[in-house]
């Protein structure tokens, strides 16, 4: 309970910074800094691979989803059927990049990397899809900044634990613990089958 205090404080702390930081630098943090936070947090925290794969795919999801908009822009049409199609070509997408890398990447963290621009961008790009160019790129770099800035963050609070489930995994087979739980299985299984 501890650890989930520290982490949640050193998020909000990083929340409120970004927010804070990007309105005395100029920036237009302000809408996308708990979004781009909490994503990034998500990378740092969810124990699945390793941390460059995570990041891996949120970069390509992140690629996707501007693919999904530039073809909104330039050749779908502005109705249901485009945006369907529109959003078959990104989570297709999303799969081929894990298939592709062979699961090493994956594909919740490319899901991560669509919902990070897409959350930033969709509004934008709706009051003014033919703005594409020109408006994109703040979005683009002011949630990729936040994002950034909570994987760092979260990265931080999150090595004591997984530093702690490294050594739970370590344990010998025949450790009290491990075959407690194998009994315990071993039980359950017995009385399931009566």
């Amino acid at each position: 309970m501890r650890h989930t205090l520290l982490a949640g404080s050193v998020l909000a702390f990083a929340a409120a910074s970004a927010v804070v930081g990007g309105d005395l630098l100029g920036l237009e943090l302000d809408h996308v800094a708990l979004l781009g936070t909490a994503l990034g947090a998500v990378l740092a925290l969810v124990p699945d691979r390793s941390a460059a794969l995570r990041v891996a795919g949120f970069a390509a999801g992140f690629a996707l989803a501007w693919i999904g908009f530039v073809l909104r822009a330039a050749v779908l049409p502005d109705s249901a059927t485009g945006r369907a199609v529109a959003a078959f070509v990104v989570v297709a997408g999303c799969a081929a990049v894990c298939a592709a890398s062979v699961n090493r990447i994956p594909v919740w963290s490319t899901f991560v990397g669509v919902a990070a621009l897409v959350g930033a961008y969709e509004e934008t790009y709706t009051a003014a899809p033919s703005q594409l160019l020109r408006e994109s790129p703040t979005a683009v770099t002011t949630v990729l900044l936040a994002a950034a800035l909570g994987l760092v963050a979260a990265s931080l609070v999150a090595a004591p634990a997984s530093g702690r489930a490294e050594r739970r995994r370590a344990r010998p087979k025949d450790s009290p613990a491990v075959t407690e739980r194998a009994s315990m299985s071993d039980l359950l299984r017995t009385e399931g089958a009566q």
